[in-house]
């Protein structure tokens, strides 16, 4: 390149200037420099908007489902609101409101189904829990009763009778 200067050019020209070919080194090395960025910043910026879904997913979080909805619309709509109730709701964990709900369900049912079978009830006088099933005599001559249950009140109820008093 020296060799086709015009005289009056400084011997040594800096390596950035393209050359006569046409050729610019500096724009090619700032080309890549340019997509390898734009590649690392949009990994650190959808790594950064995972973040909240990663950490409920780490710590097994009951919301999990709505921490990872509140990341992509966050996402979506650029809205920073979203991303920090993610964030907050992944941090915080929420309790558990359904297994002493469920419990306490499950114990109604039991006093609920509790019945009477009808030979001890006539034998002691007082109401025996059984399994929901009334005791079958052996005895022909002996005709059943229509099984009852026992509510929470103590009050014995046909179980073929509705609340209000009527069949059906």
């Amino acid at each position: 390149m020296a060799e086709h200067a015009h005289e009056l050019a400084p011997h040594h020209l800096p390596s950035f200037l393209p050359g006569a070919d046409g050729s610019d080194p500096l724009m090619t090395i700032m080309t890549i420099v340019l997509i390898v960025g734009v590649i690392l910043i949009g990994t650190f910026y959808l790594h950064l908007h995972s973040l909240p879904e990663r950490l409920a997913h780490k710590h097994h979080r009951v919301q999990f489902e709505l921490v990872a909805v509140l990341g992509l619309l966050a996402l979506f709509t650029h809205n920073t609101v979203f991303w920090v109730a993610a964030l907050l709701l992944a941090f915080v964990p929420v309790p558990d409101f359904a297994a002493p709900i469920n419990s306490i369900a499950a114990s109604l049912n039991r006093i609920a189904n509790r019945t009477v079978t009808p030979s001890a009830a006539m034998a002691s006088g007082e109401p025996e829990e059984g399994t929901g099933d009334a005791e079958v005599s052996s005895d022909p001559d002996v005709t059943q009763s229509p099984r009852t249950e026992t509510n929470v009140s103590g009050v014995h109820a046909r179980a073929d009778v509705s609340p209000e008093g009527r069949d059906g």
